[in-house]
């Protein structure tokens, strides 16, 4: 029987693996997807917004040319850590029910059967994207998640959203020729874009380079156009893509099937305790961004790293 059985082979749950191996206990981490599945499903050009000492775990150096590390060199770092320590990670392997109590759970996934005595839950939130819901969402044209700005060359795209994967958007597929409309709900662009990227939207809007609708949303989409609700009423453009840049939300259907508790004031908080990161179901912890809820701003790698710490400390005093 495990220790304990991980589930997510992002950042948190590769740094928990490290702790638990540190701490000689036995471990097994199950990932649904590829390695730091979540990075590796960001955009080809994607820059971090901290510095690479920030994202480093288990206090393995994180090493770049540049102060702030891309994608790529991300990627890079994580398999590092993962192969130079040998950690015992299983890919493309889903998790399908945990059952049991503390002490003894049983884990079935789409390979295997486990038993382990703690589970920790370290499975991000970048799997189910928040819908618009509105008509013609379903077409193949929308888009929640972007890979590279050459697809959208000499097309006509409305990017929904003011974050940064909004503004990152309609920055590089403008710059590849696109035609681009931004469609925000809010009355300006998001503060919290990086601020080295802050004065190029800003500039591009008030030249006219870019298109932005303040205090609008999407409330139709069809093949060739879409519908904006704006301040001065509706208006209905040409559209060959829309990229719905609405942000993601924790799996909630999974955490409630392991039992865990939800907030239900909006927020759909895990229940869990902050000093041990155990949850209501004993013997189940969380970890890293999962934690927030639909705050998928709180926790981030580098403020969510001590989880790992404190998880595996509290299980080896506990043996």
């Amino acid at each position: 029987m495990l220790d304990i059985l991980i589930i997510g082979g992002g950042p948190i749950g590769i740094a928990c693996a490290l702790y638990a191996q540190r701490a000689g206990l036995s471990y097994q981490v199950v990932e649904k997807g590829c390695l730091v599945n979540s990075l590796y499903n960001y955009p080809s050009t994607m820059t971090f917004f901290s510095t690479s000492e920030l994202l480093e775990i288990g206090g393995i150096p994180f090493v770049t040319v540049h102060n702030k590390p891309n994608r790529a060199e991300a990627l890079e770092y994580y398999r590092r850590v993962t192969v130079s320590n040998q950690l015992k990670v299983n890919l493309f392997e889903e998790v399908l029910s945990v059952s049991g109590t503390k002490g003894h759970f049983t884990i079935s996934t789409s390979k295997n059967t486990y038993e382990a005595k703690n589970v920790i839950v370290s499975t991000g939130f970048y799997d189910v994207p928040n819908k618009l819901n509105i008509p013609g969402e379903e077409l193949p044209k929308v888009r929640h998640y972007y890979q590279d700005p050459h697809y959208y060359a000499m097309q006509k795209v409305v990017v929904i959203g003011s974050s940064n994967s909004a503004i990152d958007v309609a920055l590089e597929t403008y710059r590849k020729g696109a035609e681009v409309t931004l469609v925000i709900r809010d009355e300006e662009v998001s503060q919290r874009v990086k601020y080295w990227i802050r004065p190029d939207i800003m500039n591009r809007l008030k030249e006219g380079s870019i298109k932005a609708y303040f205090n609008a949303h999407l409330t139709a989409i069809r093949p060739y156009e879409v519908d904006i609700q704006t301040p001065e009423g509706q208006i209905t453009i040409a559209n060959d893509f829309v990229m719905a840049m609405t942000g993601y939300q924790p799996n909630f259907a999974f955490l409630q099937k392991l039992g865990i508790k939800l907030s239900g004031d909006g927020r759909s908080l895990p229940d869990y305790n902050p000093d041990t990161m155990e949850t209501n179901q004993k013997g189940i912890y969380l970890a890293g961004v999962v934690c927030g809820g639909m705050d998928t701003h709180l926790w981030f790698i580098e403020n969510s790293r001590i989880h790992a710490e404190i998880i595996v400390g509290g299980i080896v005093s506990g043996l």
